[in-house]
């Protein structure tokens, strides 16, 4: 018996592996675990299992980059492929050109993880949403100028809005190159001045709206500096585009119709306008003519006219106070003198002669005594009403 080299067998065996036509181009149902994408190659590296077995797995970069999603752990596929040995290492493993989900399709799978994509960097946040201009100048479509959705937008615009520019951008709105094409003609309507965008087509099948299912067109819509309105031709199902624009429409005209106001709208508008301006105005006078009246009461009030009126007033106050004052203080004197005048009449000696008694006087001097006289003096005698000259005839 002949003695074999580990490559020998390996060789061999993978020889074996391919003849058999049982294993070659089969079809094999699993869960998919430790996903590994080599980010220099492509090539995806994976383990497909069931309840009770494993085996591995490898897609080239030639065949994923056909894939229409991106697979994951834990997610169950239907992948197609054969069976050959890996020589190197001695281990059978699953060459895979093809998956497919195993119940959603591929194109579903792959929009529902672009949509959590995209909603993870933010790209469909309300924050994000600008409020649409009320009185457009510039109004821009990016659409086929050749389909019924740029002839639908001018019938409205023209009819609703005919102060307003309409700027149509030609683009691709169906096939391999729609998405740039959408791209491309945002960019013209945004650096042409358009205050605001109409991105979108007529209706159609779920493959005919594929661009607008795009990341590129996310993006597009979402770097745009101007408001954007996405229009694609569809009443229930909403398109990435739809998520991304700051505005979505059921259809070109009732983008038309959210682009701008009707002439209807803008007459109202005005007359509501200009009742607040007529309101605002009234409100503006009256408060100028209480402030014009503030400062002229404030300039009357600093006058020297009426400075010196004041001045007058006070002066009158307090010569009336100095009056009263005055006059108070006088009769609290003549109160004063008349009580002391009552005590000293009280104490007079008038009031003593006027009860019968009398004062004698020799000369100037008022005789006390009557050792003091002698007979022959001539006094004078003093009484209550009157005086009399009295000779001394005798004393006692």
């Amino acid at each position: 018996m002949p003695v074999l080299t580990v490559t020998q067998i390996n060789r061999y065996v993978s020889f074996k592996l391919k003849e058999d036509k049982n294993i070659q181009g089969i079809m094999v149902k699993g869960e998919i675990s430790n996903f590994t994408e080599h980010f220099r190659s492509g090539h995806l590296y994976f383990t497909l299992k069931d309840k009770e077995s494993a085996v591995k797995a490898v897609m080239f970069a030639s065949a994923a980059s056909r894939l229409k999603f991106q697979p994951e752990d834990g997610m169950s596929v239907i992948v197609s492929g054969s069976i050959s040995l890996y020589e190197r290492d001695g281990a059978y493993q699953l060459y895979v050109n093809d998956i497919q989900p195993d119940g959603a399709g591929a194109a579903s799978v792959a929009l529902e993880q672009l949509k959590a994509k995209l909603a993870k960097a933010g790209v469909f946040d309300t924050a994000h949403k600008r409020q649409l201009p009320v009185m457009p100048k510039k109004i821009g479509a990016v659409t086929s100028l050749s389909g019924a959705a740029v002839r639908d937008i001018i019938n409205v615009l023209s009819r609703r809005y005919p102060i307003g520019e309409l700027y149509a951008v030609n683009a691709l709105v169906q096939g391999e190159n729609a998405p740039d094409s959408i791209c491309s003609g945002i960019l013209k309507a945004e650096a042409a001045g358009c205050d605001v965008i109409i991105v979108g087509r007529g209706g159609g099948s779920s493959e005919d709206l594929s661009a607008f299912n795009t990341e590129k067109v996310a993006y597009g819509i979402y770097n745009c500096k101007a408001p954007v309105i996405s229009a694609v031709g569809h009443e229930t199902d909403f398109t990435i585009a739809d998520l991304a624009a700051d505005m979505r429409a059921p259809t070109p005209s009732a983008a038309a119709e959210l682009a701008a106001p009707s002439m209807e709208q803008i007459a109202e508008r005005l007359n509501i306008l200009e009742r607040r301006m007529k309101n605002l105005a009234e409100m503006k006078v009256n408060r100028a003519a209480e402030n014009y009246a503030a400062l002229n009461s404030r300039l009357i009030s600093q006058s020297p006219e009426n400075r010196l009126k004041i001045s007058r007033e006070r002066l009158n106050i307090l010569e009336n106070r100095i009056g009263s004052a005055y006059e108070k203080y006088i009769s609290k004197l003549n109160s004063a003198v008349c009580e002391r005048a009552a005590k000293l009449d009280s104490l007079s000696p008038l009031k003593v002669l006027s009860r019968g008694y009398s004062l004698v006087y020799s000369g100037d001097k008022l005789i006390k005594d009557a050792e003091k006289l002698k007979k022959g003096d001539v006094v004078r005698i003093r009484f209550g009403n009157g005086e009399a000259d009295a000779e001394i005839i005798d004393k006692r």
